[in-house]
Formats: structure tokens, sequence, C-alpha cells
């Protein structure tokens, strides 16, 4: 079993006394005590703006913990056409596209995600498995 972990959840861990932060490390921890972790290129590059180097990012997300993943092209292609339901359902940001490349990643590959953005992510991929708070 996989646990791919959303960008909200990396930041209220590496961000100290946010509101979340004690339910995102409960999370994460029960999850890795069952599953694999793992971040893809748009986690990561999410993450990476509180970050001065490439190396202090690295600490911060071992690779021990986290499995580095691409984003597999039906995943892709399945967040472009999420993000198209999105539009015309009246959907007004313009770039909400990382959301859905990390939703359809974890879709297409039956991962579980681990969010705080629960919401969206049923919305446009309802028979994903999340963990999220209720």
């Amino acid at each position: 079993m996989t646990v791919l972990v959303d960008s909200n959840v990396l930041i209220d861990l590496l961000s100290s006394g946010g509101d979340w932060q004690a339910w995102s490390e409960t999370a994460v921890e029960t999850a890795a005590s069952r599953a694999r972790l793992a971040i893809n290129p748009v986690i990561y590059a999410e993450i990476s703006v509180g970050f001065d180097s490439i190396e202090v990012l690295e600490s911060a997300l071992p690779r021990s913990l986290y499995l580095r993943e691409e984003v597999p092209y039906d995943a892709a292609f399945l967040a472009g056409k999420a993000f198209l339901a999105y539009r015309r359902r009246g959907g007004v940001r313009r770039s909400p596209l990382p959301d859905f490349l990390i939703g359809a990643h974890a879709a297409v590959r039956g991962y579980e995600l681990l969010t705080r953005d629960a919401a969206r992510y049923r919305a446009y991929f309802p028979t994903l498995r999340m963990i999220a708070p209720d």
C-alpha cells in the first residue's frame, strides 16, 4: 500500500505552530506505520518555495521516508479532464492544475491520498481513497 502525501500536509509538518500541525504529524505517522509514503514532482515543487536550497529540502523530505514518483501519463490525462470539468462547472481559478495532477496520480495508481483538502478531490475523483480530517 502507498499513500501519496499532499503538499498541504507536508507544509504543516515543516512549519512550526500551525493550526493543523498536530493533525498532520499524527496522520503521517499513522500512514507511515502501515504504508509507503510517496511524493511526486508537483508536490516537491509546491514545497520547495519554502526552502533556500535543494539540499535543505532533501533533508526535510528524506528519501528513506518519502518515495519519489513521477506523475504517470495516464494521470496527467485524467488531471486535464478533471480540470476541464472544473472549468465547465464554473471554476474560476486558472491554475489549480497541480491539485488535479496530485489527485489523478493517486487515483490511477490506486493510492490513498493524505490531504487536508478533501472536498475538491472528492468532487473530481470520487473513487479516490483519502485520509483527511473529518
